[in-house]
């Protein structure tokens, strides 16, 4: 049998001292991230853009930032026949907030297909990718999140969200928590109050864009959606 000599014990015991105020560290910094995480969402979406040094739709022309951080942006105008189809994907959500979030999938989708031969950015790749920075055409998450703003705010405009509204894009990420800084485009749920993220950043384009509560991605990894 092994006796612990006092220095001993009192080495072990800092350690796990050290250990538990630790854990009580990043779940503090988890519970302030989710905070300002609130109160970032219920600013308006212009902030987001006069931070990013991004441009706001002018009618039916979105500004679709590539090359990471926005570095470049790029307009794309939808003609008639795209709003018709947008708008009858969006009409394909009209029963429930649910089937709506399903078809604000299918929008995001059809819009990295549209405008990806205009911008360069049919063969983005998802996820992190720091090979591809001020690559025209490749996209950070704050690239995807300020072009998924872009599109809920353009379907918000023209009257076709019935159950949600666009607010500004979340931030998740200390690495001291463990997690890379991360940003999503959300809306919220206007029937329960529920904020949702769009996060169309980890797949390749024109892939469907992970939707789930904002509570639910703040405590998330994108290994976790795997």
């Amino acid at each position: 049998m092994v006796v612990q000599s006092d220095s001993h014990k009192h080495v072990c015991f800092a350690k796990k001292r050290f250990a538990v105020l630790c854990r009580g560290f990043v779940v503090a910094l988890g519970a302030i991230g989710l905070t300002a995480c609130m109160s970032q969402i219920n600013a308006p979406p212009s902030s987001w853009y006069a931070q990013m040094g991004a441009l706001e739709n002018k009618g039916d022309t979105l500004y679709i930032c590539h090359g990471f951080g926005c570095e470049y942006r790029t307009p794309v105008t939808f003609s008639q026949q795209d709003k018709r189809r947008l708008h009858q994907i969006l009409q394909r959500g009209s029963g429930s907030p649910e089937a709506e979030r399903a078809a604000l999938s299918d929008a995001v989708q059809w819009q990295e297909r549209r405008v990806g031969p205009v911008v360069g950015s049919s063969n983005d790749i998802g996820g992190l990718d720091m090979v591809h920075s001020k690559v025209r055409g490749q996209m950070d998450c704050l690239d995807e999140a300020t072009n998924t703003t872009s599109l809920l705010t353009y379907l918000s405009s023209q009257g076709w969200l019935k159950y949600h509204r666009v607010t500004r894009p979340a931030s998740r990420g200390f690495f001291l928590d463990l997690k890379y800084p991360h940003a999503s485009a959300v809306v919220v749920d206007t029937t329960t109050g529920t904020p949702w993220v769009v996060d169309s950043w980890r797949l390749s384009n024109g892939e469907p864009p992970d939707i789930l509560p904002l509570s639910k991605w703040m405590g998330m990894t994108s290994a976790d959606l795997e």
